[in-house]
């Protein structure tokens, strides 16, 4: 193993992968912590973990038994990834566990860069931008979990960590690796811990890669991974394998699920219902009621799922959800829903389904561990940050999708370019 990578969702998990896999890196998902030998035919190993709204002393205790697993496993280096859209919030989580690795691993110093602008995620004078808006309007500032109302990353990431946050800028970016490394020794000798990275292009994300090269820790979004492979196999520990993701053909019946409520998804779960596929959605107020939602929900899926692919989503507007979460609770109404579309996907796989794309972070994290999957092989890529995956051992293919990502025909592009 080259690259151990510790994941603070599972859909984040598998973009990473993604651009691991895309660049020849043989890459697998475990699926926590996991506690048997690193698997000997992987370049990259991906911890997925579901750390990223879950309490900062939890996130930083299971992230770090995720690298020491990896230490053990004997990466060269390592890589904290969380979404280029920088979930978190005030308390944490990014920037409590980023000081925890570094402490673990004896560095003083790493950097931070949520862009990947192929997904329209990019970097600018510190503040991020979704396509042409900043965070703070792009929708983000209505996620029920972690609302991102404030654009500037330096500002984000102080509020939530100990030591300095510094700031190296574009221009110094794009004079490249040279450049970049002067200004992380420049900041290193100022005190400065973790530096927030300017990026708007991908070649910003090659520089900064081969600048990161002598850091034992790299802290990003998956774009930072764009670059990586290449200063790898440069330095002699990489062969890129051309067939990293190559699969046997899937089978079965598909389906859909869907708990995020992002706008990108919504786009999604509307575009399918206009094309007049089969949909079911669930209420999260039944669900709270003790309705059987999820017995009613299969039964449906079961009577269609022979003839065409289903959706069975949660996904609502914004003020939808926060109408729901002033009545049950954020925690509550996010566990029941969870939880029921877990119990679907159990339900949906005993019944032979064998094709499933997944819409969200949380909802991926809660439906990966109900179906007992331990690691997951990536495959090809679906749409920017969105692989198909294999689960080892059955036949089983998943697409995890965070709620930010993909199309409008998401949905239905997944499934027809299944393996």
């Amino acid at each position: 193993m080259v690259l151990g990578v510790v994941a603070d969702d599972f859909t984040g998990a598998t973009d990473v992968a993604s651009m691991l896999v895309r660049a020849g890196m043989r890459t697998v998902q475990a699926i926590g912590v996991p506690q048997g030998p690193v698997p000997d035919d992987a370049d990259a190993v991906v911890v997925a973990l579901k750390s990223r709204t879950a309490p900062v002393e939890q996130a930083v205790r299971e992230s770090l038994a995720a690298l020491r697993w990896l230490q053990a496993g004997g990466a060269r280096q390592f890589y904290f990834k969380y979404c280029s859209t920088f979930d978190s919030t005030p308390a944490g989580n990014i920037g409590p566990v980023a000081e925890a690795l570094l402490e673990a691993l004896d560095s003083d110093f790493t950097i931070a860069c949520p862009a990947f602008p192929e997904n329209g995620r990019t970097v600018y004078r510190g503040h991020l931008f979704v396509g042409d808006r900043l965070l703070s309007e792009s929708g983000m500032q209505h996620h029920p979990l972690t609302p991102m109302t404030d654009a500037n990353l330096v500002r984000v990431l102080q509020a939530q960590s100990r030591a300095r946050v510094g700031l190296v800028r574009r221009d110094t970016v794009a004079q490249g690796a040279q450049a970049l490394r002067a200004a992380f020794e420049a900041l290193r000798r100022d005190g400065v811990r973790l530096a927030v990275v300017d990026a708007i292009e991908d070649d910003d994300l090659r520089h900064i890669a081969q600048a990161c090269d002598g850091l034992p820790l790299v802290t990003a979004g998956s774009g930072v991974a764009l670059g990586l492979p290449a200063v790898y196999a440069a330095r002699g520990w990489l062969q890129p394998d051309a067939q990293a993701a190559a699969w046997p053909p899937a089978g079965g019946a598909a389906a859909v699920l869907s708990g995020s409520c992002s706008e990108a998804t919504h786009a999604q779960v509307a575009h399918w219902i206009e094309a007049g596929r089969p949909a079911w959605r669930i209420d999260v107020r039944q669900l709270a009621a003790g309705a059987p939602v999820a017995a009613q929900a299969l039964a449906w899926a079961r009577e269609r799922m022979a003839q065409q692919p289903v959706l069975v989503y949660a996904t609502a507007q914004p003020e939808v959800v926060r109408a729901v979460q002033a009545e049950l609770g954020a925690q509550r109404a996010g566990a029941l829903v969870e939880q029921a579309l877990a119990a679907i996907a159990q339900g949906l796989a005993e019944a032979g389904v064998q094709r499933l794309v997944v819409a969200g972070g949380e909802t991926s994290g809660a439906v990966v561990q109900a179906l007992g999957i331990a690691r997951l092989r990536i495959g090809a890529t679906i749409a920017p940050g969105v692989p198909w995956t294999r689960a080892e051992g059955r036949p089983l293919w998943l697409a995890l999708k965070s709620g930010n990502f993909g199309a409008p025909a998401f949905f239905s592009q997944a499934l027809q370019e299944a393996p």
